[in-house]
């Protein structure tokens, strides 16, 4: 199961303090940084600024997926940011974002990537997935909820 190893229970911020993406970008580059120390925070930024400036991640519903492929990363590594109040982020639907997946990874390793990007997205397509998701209370029940709704696509 790939979103279970993307985002650990340390990584889900339940309760964002953004309200814009610059701040947003900092917070969970920041919370990724907490788990994962070995990885640069400041290229993780510049990558996600330069990815989100050829087009926006703000894809559906309330739904954000920045994501960045950066030379001093191996593997990749994730943050889940919930914000009741919304973001303004820019979203190709202009509403504001209050679920956010961000993904980092390694440059040369583009497959994983995609293959995270495409898990993540079939998971998005479970009805009312993002509802629920916002109903939850604790980074605990987000991480379950997000494991078990992986492991539903596979039986």
């Amino acid at each position: 199961m790939v979103l279970r190893e993307i985002f650990p229970k340390d990584t889900i911020v339940l309760n964002l303090s953004s309200t814009e993406k610059d701040e947003l970008f900092e917070e969970l580059v920041e919370t990724i940084h907490s788990y994962h120390p070995k990885f640069n925070k400041q290229e993780a930024l510049d990558c996600l600024n330069e990815r989100e400036s050829k087009m926006t991640t703000g894809i559906m519903h309330s739904v954000a997926i920045p994501h960045a492929l950066i030379p001093s990363m191996h593997g990749a590594v994730g943050a889940i940011g919930i914000s009741q109040e919304g973001i303004d982020y820019d979203s190709l639907d202009k509403a504001p974002v209050h679920v956010v997946f961000m993904i980092i990874g390694g440059e040369n390793e583009t497959e994983h990537h995609i293959q995270i990007l495409k898990q993540l997205a079939t998971v998005l397509q479970i009805p009312d997935f993002v509802k629920n998701l916002l109903s939850l209370k604790s980074s605990s029940e987000i991480y379950n909820f997000i494991c078990n709704s992986e492991e539903s696509l596979l039986n």
